[in-house]
C-alpha cells in the first residue's frame, strides 16, 4: 500500500509517494522519540530521589556522629575524674607508706615513697607514639605503674614490719600466770621432799587449782603430755635454742606441733607430778642449759 502526499501552489507542484515500509519506519521513530523523552524525564525524579536518600542517610550519619561525639566527652570527663581519684589514692598511700617506715625505724631512703621507680630500657620505636604530654592513656599507665611500685614497697615493708612483730611476740617475757606468786626461786634449795639441799631448776608460781597458765612468748609447742617429776608438762620451742617448760598442771589446752602466742593460755594449772600443791614449775633453757627465769620474768 502507498500513499501519495500532492503540495501544489500557483509556483510548485509537488508529488511524494510513500510505501508501507517507510511509514513503519517513520512510526518507530516516533515512538523511540517519546519513549526516550519519557526516560528522561524518570531517570531525573530517580536521581532526584536518590539525592533524597543519600542526603537523609548523611543527615542520619551526623546524628550518630554527635551522639558519639557526646558519648566519648562524656567518657573524656569519667576518666578525668578517675585519674584524679587514682592520683588522691597515691598521695595516701604516700603518707600512710611514709609514717609506716617512720614508725618501724627504717630508712627513708630505702623506703622513699615520695619518688617513682626508677626504670629503664632500650629504645622503642616512635613513629606511631603519641606525645606524652596529650595523652591520657599515657597518664594513666604511668599512674598505674607508679600505685603498682607503691604496693609492692608497702608489701615489703608489711613483710618487714610483721618480722619485727615476730620477734616482738618471741621475745620471752612477763609472768607465766594471771594470778599467784613466787613461791620458789631458782638454785639450791632444800628439797620438799627429802629435806636434802637440791638444785631447783625453775621458779614456782602458787595459786589455785584451775588457774591459768600463759606462754610467757610465741612459739612452737615441743611437748604436751605427762613426764617425769614434771607431771603434765607443756614445752615451748621458742627459736634461736630458746625454749620454756611448764609443770605440774591439771589439764593441758595445746598439743606438740600447735603454734601459740605470747600470753595463750596453755593450761590449767594443777597438782600433777612431783609437787606439794597446786602451782606451776616455770623453766627457761638456752641450747639446753638451764636459766634462771627471773630476769626473763621481770624483763620490759
Amino acid at each position: 500500500m502507498n500513499i501519495t502526499l500532492l503540495v501544489k501552489s500557483e509556483k510548485t507542484r509537488l508529488k511524494i509517494s510513500i510505501d508501507k515500509q517507510k511509514i513503519l519506519i517513520a512510526l518507530l521513530l516516533i515512538s523511540g522519540v517519546f519513549l526516550i523523552s519519557s526516560r528522561s524525564t524518570q531517570s531525573i525524579d530517580e536521581k532526584v530521589d536518590r539525592i533524597n536518600y543519600a542526603k537523609a542517610g548523611f543527615e542520619q550519619q551526623q546524628k550518630e556522629v554527635t551522639e558519639l561525639k557526646n558519648t566519648a566527652e562524656q567518657q573524656l570527663i569519667s576518666m578525668t575524674m578517675k585519674l584524679a581519684e587514682m592520683q588522691s589514692h597515691l598521695l595516701r598511700l604516700n603518707a600512710l607508706g611514709a609514717r609506716l617506715v617512720e614508725e618501724a625505724n627504717l630508712s627513708p631512703q630505702e623506703f622513699s615513697f615520695d619518688e617513682g621507680p626508677a626504670m629503664g630500657g632500650p629504645m622503642e620505636s616512635t613513629e606511631l607514639a603519641i606525645p606524652i604530654e596529650d595523652s591520657l592513656i599515657n597518664k594513666m599507665d604511668g599512674l598505674l605503674a607508679q600505685i603498682q611500685h607503691k604496693t609492692q614497697q608497702l608489701n615489703a615493708l608489711e613483710s618487714i614490719m610483721l618480722s619485727h612483730h615476730i620477734k616482738d611476740a618471741s621475745r620471752l617475757a612477763g609472768r607465766p600466770v594471771t594470778s599467784g606468786w613466787l613461791s620458789s626461786h631458782y638454785g639450791v634449795r632444800k628439797d620438799p621432799f627429802n629435806g636434802q639441799a637440791a638444785m631447783h631448776k625453775g621458779v614456782d608460781f602458787a595459786g589455785k587449782e584451775g588457774d591459768a597458765v600463759l606462754a610467757t612468748a610465741a612459739g612452737v609447742v615441743t611437748w604436751a603430755d605427762e613426764r617425769y617429776g614434771y607431771g603434765n608438762l607443756v614445752e615451748i620451742d621458742h627459736g634461736e635454742g630458746l625454749v620454756t617448760r611448764y609443770g605440774h598442771n591439771k589439764l593441758l589446752n595445746v598439743k606438740i606441733g600447735d603454734v601459740v602466742t605470747k600470753g595463750q593460755i596453755i593450761a590449767e594449772m594443777g597438782n600433777t607430778g612431783r609437787s606439794t600443791g597446786a602451782h606451776v614449775h616455770y623453766e627457761v633453757l638456752r641450747k639446753g642449759q638451764h636459766l634462771d627465769p627471773l630476769p626473763y620474768v621481770y624483763r620490759d
